[in-house]
């Protein structure tokens, strides 16, 4: 594999920002390591990181780019700050419109990936697995599959359990937080809508120690998808909101897109 570091200028956040990309290399003396794919029209995942972090996390915490060979796939992981993934109210930066719009655009024309919606992916943690969720609920007809890890399912809730949040929160998602109840950024009501629209979902696999402080969070999402009939897995196992989980998990998302022969 190679890793690419990516620095470039985003419209949508008006400023610089950041990306690493792995991207698939076919090798022959490479030790230790069978380089699998082309990056000629090869699946891609964009890997979104959690509330704490930045681009550089999952290559940090996790063998991602040792997963990624083995499976021929590239991934893409951008700096999402402390968004949510999502355009703020109090401020002119769109992160939406950059990780759904813009830098899917970006890539492809940076990369020579497949633009085929049955070879891209999403996957996050925390904070990333609400984008996750976000993309998938919002944007099926971009996405097969997404997996989301031990995810942050409602934002707004965080101010019962971190009122030194509020204000961060509203700067995001404005000052009324339950106002965004049945909107775009409510994972709930958007699911919904999706199945009620009798179109392709996008596939999800859902993740959480049962140890999670967001484990109360994830059973909701669980039963809500249940309840409507959108086609998910679920996988729980002991555990809390830390980088072996999500280092298993993302493993284990892979083996499942290939198994459910969404990743081929």
């Amino acid at each position: 594999m190679a890793l690419m570091q990516c620095s470039f200028f985003s419209e949508s956040l008006g400023m610089c920002t950041s990306a690493n990309v792995i991207v698939p290399q076919p090798t022959l003396g490479q030790i230790g390591l069978e380089g699998k794919g082309s990056p000629a029209g090869c699946p891609v995942l964009y890997l979104l990181h959690g509330l704490s972090d930045d681009h550089s996390i999952w290559l940090r915490r996790t063998s991602i780019e040792r997963y990624a060979t083995a499976f021929g796939i590239a991934v893409v992981m951008p700096h999402g700050y402390r968004s949510f993934y999502t355009d703020q109210v109090k401020t002119n930066i769109k992160y939406w419109q950059y990780i759904s719009d813009e830098l899917p655009k970006l890539i492809n024309g940076f990369f020579k990936f497949s633009r085929k919606r049955e070879d891209t992916f999403v996957a996050g943690l925390s904070m990333g697995g609400y984008g996750a969720m976000k993309l998938a609920f919002n944007k099926p007809e971009m996405f097969a599959a997404a997996g989301c890890f031990s995810s942050v399912v409602r934002p707004w809730q965080f101010v019962d359990a971190a009122p030194n949040m509020k204000a961060e929160l509203q700067c995001l998602f404005g000052d009324d937080l339950a106002a965004n109840v049945g909107t775009l950024n409510d994972p709930l009501a958007m699911s919904e809508k999706q199945v009620k629209a009798g179109i392709p979902l996008t596939e999800v696999y859902q993740a959480c120690g049962t140890e999670d402080f967001l484990y109360s969070e994830n059973q909701i999402l669980r039963e809500h998808l249940t309840a409507i009939g959108y086609p998910f897995t679920y996988h729980e196992e002991p555990g809390c909101h830390e980088w072996g989980f999500w280092d298993r998990q993302v493993l284990a998302y892979l083996n499942w897109l290939k198994e459910k022969n969404l990743l081929k």
